[in-house]
Parts: C-alpha cells; structure tokens; sequence
C-alpha cells in the first residue's frame, strides 16, 4: 500500500481513518466555514484527520439555472481562507486542464468529478502539479476500470493517488454500491476513500436537479468501513434544506459525531488488515 502523506498525516495502510467533508458547494465564506468548524470540532474530539471540501464550480448540474457557485478566482480565494482559518488541508474538484494549476497552489489535493473519470489530460494535468489526486471512480466504470485511471496518473509523473468509491448506476435515477469495489481498488496499491453520500444521490431524481436518499447514509459507511476503506467523504450542513446543492443527500452536521463514532468502532476492528 503507497500511503499518502498529506499534512501531518497519513493515508492508507492502516493509518486513522480520514475524513474529507464539507458542504457540496461554497455558499459564501461565512456559512462554509461555520460547517467547517463545526466539523473540525467533532473530528478533533474523536482524533480523526479532518480535510475540508467544497466546490468551487458545479459544472454538471442537471439544469442551466441551478447554482454553480463563486466560481474559480473567487472560490479558490475563499478556500485558501478556510484552508488558513481551520488549519486543515482542503481538496476541491477540478473540471478543465487549466484549473489544476492555480488550483494546486492553494488546496492539497485535487478531485477529479466522477463523471471525468476517464479524461486523459485532466489527470495529467492534475498529476503534474505535485498536489494529491483524487479520482471519484465513475457511475459508468467498474472498479477494475480505476487500474487505467491509476496507470494514467502513475505515467504522468505521480504516485499521490486516492481511489474513491461514489456508487455505480443502476437503471435510471438510481445507483447502487458493491462493495466488492473497494478491495478490487485497493488492490491497486492506493489508498481507497467511501463517498457515504453521494452513494445514496438519485441523479436526476427530481427533473431538474438530483434528489437523494439520506436515510442510507449511515448502513453504506457501515457496511464501507467494514469492507476496509482508508477514508470516508461526507457532504454535510447544518440545515441541507437550505443547501444549494445535493442538500437530500447530506448528512445534518449534528448527526455526524454518531456516524463517525460508529465508522470508528468498526474501523478498529478491521485497522490490522488494512496494511
């Protein structure tokens, strides 16, 4: 297993479980730090490694008017103030070649969208500038399909790779998770990561917007942690009626510390296989 070194810590191998969450979306520096704070309490409590994240542009959403967020110069400005004012790393997403560089300079690590899974330059314009790439594996690959993804980011230069889990589509509007993706991915060597709420997203669900099932949140990070997972990714908010984006999929912030506490007691359990 390559761990990851992010920060003052690591990733993969049996190291503590990781947590990256946050908000879908920047909605201003004011509330996206409130949730980030309020997530770094409860993960300094439980002695989790905590990462911020948020997205500075939702390029894919289901309809032209839905919102998007600040957009590049303004979201990467506010991220960098989060970054300084939580004192944790941050990932954030990238969608086109020429964002990975400025991005680079101010988050840790770089998310490609499920959906861009595949695109050769992305990755390795991603992998090039140093920073950790995360490839959100796509609803339409299966898990040995990430071993090319990996391959791509390996030959461009780098070995800083998270693998993660987001679910597979299944019919229309729906997807569903095997668990089996994730010793198959983490076979590969890397590190692998459980998204627990964009698993349970119906895309589309709602005509012009995604809808989702929250009340699974918490069985798929169970049933995740108990497979073996290196980290888990989280959309949360304090109120996800009031998100902008992928609000019936997050998890209420209040709610998270139980969540984690459970995926904790499970992950002690299978920690000593995970190396």
């Amino acid at each position: 297993m390559n761990k990851v070194k992010l920060a003052n810590f690591e990733i993969g191998g049996g190291e503590p479980l990781v947590l990256l969450a946050g908000p879908c979306v920047l909605e201003g520096l004011e509330r996206s730090l409130m949730i980030g704070r309020g997530i770094k309490e409860i993960t300094d409590r439980l002695g989790i490694p905590y990462v911020f994240k948020a997205s500075f542009d939702k390029a894919n959403r289901s309809a032209y008017h839905s919102f998007r967020g600040p957009g590049l110069t303004d979201g990467l400005k506010m991220l960098g103030q989060i970054k300084k004012e939580l004192g944790v790393p941050v990932v954030t997403d990238i969608h086109e070649s020429c964002q990975a560089g400025p991005a680079a300079k101010v988050v840790d690590i770089l998310q490609i969208p499920a959906f861009l899974s595949r695109q050769t330059d992305l990755l390795h314009a991603a992998a090039q500038t140093g920073a950790v790439v995360n490839v959100k594996k796509g609803q339409f690959l299966s898990p040995n399909d990430m071993r090319n993804v990996v391959d791509k980011i390996h030959e461009s230069g780098s070995e800083r790779i998270l693998l993660t889990e987001r679910g597979a589509s299944f019919g229309y509007n729906n997807l569903v998770v095997d668990m089996r993706a994730l010793p198959i991915m983490r076979s590969f060597g890397y590190p692998v990561i459980f998204d627990g709420t964009h698993s349970v997203q119906l895309p589309g669900g709602a005509g012009t917007s995604s809808s989702g099932q929250r009340e699974f949140v918490e069985y798929l990070v169970r049933a995740a942690v108990g497979a073996g997972v290196d980290g888990l990714f989280l959309e949360v908010h304090d109120n996800p009626a009031e998100a902008l984006s992928d609000g019936a999929n997050m998890v209420y912030l209040d709610k998270l510390e139980e969540l984690l506490k459970d995926a904790l007691a499970i992950y002690e359990v299978v920690r000593k296989k995970l190396n």
